[in-house]
């Protein structure tokens, strides 16, 4: 109260300076220039890694989709020997299991092992399918932070070259430009890389999801083929 009634500029100036300091940032974009030409691989990595991500998610929500009482229809066509139909069924219904289950349907008449294998080679090829770009989600997530360790080096080279030509006369804002892209660039490729790495952790488990449900699917029909007919 002394120090409001003795001055009040000086009171809010103390009170406010500290608030208006705080209020400064730095624009993305303006950070993402300072690193300087590191900074492109690594954004065309996010945006590639993004995509993959986002069309492989679309694939397998739509792989993972079963139609309703599809196995008990298939069941209830083979045991009253209308094994068009299930075919027609399976042709007409598009998703791993139809196509999968399709392929034993084909195979009946031949012996146990023959359909298990066709069924397996069916859906091994599904799960292939599956999992085709997901090895471009594992490089971004390797390489990503090494590019970005690698704009470090490069920020540090341009630091130490700018304190050479400097001689005895080294000033901050000499140093400002490479000592930016060694931080932006570290913590930008760490970025990429870890997105990229959640990303496929996260398809690789959705596939393995799916990978259990084929397993299941060919597993009912082989026992299916072994019902006695009543």
């Amino acid at each position: 109260m002394f120090l409001q009634a003795a001055n009040p500029e000086i009171f809010d100036q103390v009170a406010l300076s500290p608030i208006e300091r705080t209020s400064e940032s730095i624009p993305v974009m303006e950070l993402a220039i300072q690193g300087g030409w590191i900074m492109i691989p690594l954004i065309a990595l996010l945006v590639i890694a993004i995509y993959i991500f986002i069309e492989r998610l679309i694939l397998i929500n739509q792989s993972s989709k079963e139609p309703s009482n599809f196995m008990n229809t298939i069941r209830d066509f083979v045991h009253d020997g209308r094994l068009d139909s299930a075919k027609s069924l399976c042709a007409n219904t598009d998703s791993p299991i139809a196509r999968m289950i399709g392929k034993g349907i084909s195979r009946i008449g031949k012996p146990l092992n023959d359909i298990n294998a066709a069924i397996e080679n069916v859906g091994k090829s599904e799960v292939a399918n599956l999992e085709r770009r997901l090895s471009w989600l594992s490089t971004t997530a390797g390489a990503a932070p090494m590019i970005g360790f690698l704009g470090t080096v490069v920020g540090m080279i341009r630091v130490f070259f700018a304190m050479e030509s400097a001689g005895g006369s080294v000033e901050v804002g000499m140093l400002s430009g490479g000592m930016y892209q060694a931080m932006v660039t570290t913590v930008a490729g760490l970025i990429v890389g870890i997105i990229a790495y959640i990303c496929y952790n996260y398809l690789v488990a959705r596939i393995e999801k799916m990978v259990f449900v084929l397993e299941t699917r060919a597993t009912e029909f082989m026992d299916l083929l072994n019902e006695p007919v009543k």
